[in-house]
C-alpha cells in the first residue's frame, strides 16, 4: 500500500532517491571510519582509536534513521555493499594502508564532500520536492558532518 504522506508520487520518489544516496554515503563513510579505527597505528593510537570509534558510532545511529525514513515513504532501503557502492557519492579507493595523518585527511575530505552534497539535498528536499521534514532531517545530518569535519580539521593544523 502506497503511503499517503502529503507528497505526490514524483515528490515521494525524489526524496526517497535523496535518502537512498545519503544512506549509501553514510554507510561508505561508516565503513571507512571503522576500518581506520581497526587499523590506525602510531604514537597517537589510543586517542585516534577512541576518536574514530566515537565518529563511527554517531554515523551508525544515523544510518538506521535514514533507512527507517526510506521505509516511512514506502520503499525498501538499499542493504547491500554493491548497492551502496553504486549509489554513493564518495570515492572508495582500494586500501592503501594510510598512516594516521592520511586517515584523518581522507575522512575530512569525505565529510566535506558530504557537507556539499547535503547542502544541495536540503535545497532539493525543501524546494523541488516540498518535503520540509526531509529537509529538516538532512539539515541535522549536515550539522553532524560539520562538527565531525571541524574535529578532524583541528587535528591537522
Amino acid at each position: 500500500m502506497k503511503p499517503n504522506v502529503g507528497l505526490n508520487d514524483k515528490q515521494r520518489a525524489g526524496v526517497v532517491a535523496l535518502l537512498m544516496r545519503t544512506l549509501a554515503d553514510q554507510y561508505v563513510l561508516y565503513t571507512k571510519t571503522r576500518n581506520y579505527h581497526w587499523n590506525v597505528t602510531g604514537p597517537h593510537f589510543n586517542a585516534l582509536h577512541k576518536f574514530f570509534e566515537s565518529q563511527y558510532g554517531l554515523i551508525d545511529g544515523r544510518i538506521d534513521e535514514i533507512a527507517e525514513f526510506i521505509r516511512f515513504f514506502g520503499e525498501k532501503a538499499p542493504a547491500s555493499l554493491n548497492g551502496f557502492l553504486a549509489l554513493t557519492r564518495l570515492d572508495e579507493p582500494k586500501w592503501d594502508d594510510p598512516d594516521a595523518p592520511k586517515m584523518i585527511a581522507n575522512l575530512l575530505a569525505d565529510h566535506e564532500a558530504l557537507i556539499s552534497s547535503l547542502r544541495e539535498d536540503v535545497d532539493k528536499a525543501a524546494g523541488k520536492y516540498k518535503a520540509a521534514d526531509v529537509a529538516d532531517f538532512l539539515t541535522g545530518l549536515l550539522e553532524d558532518h560539520l562538527k565531525m569535519a571541524w574535529m578532524l580539521r583541528s587535528m591537522l593544523t
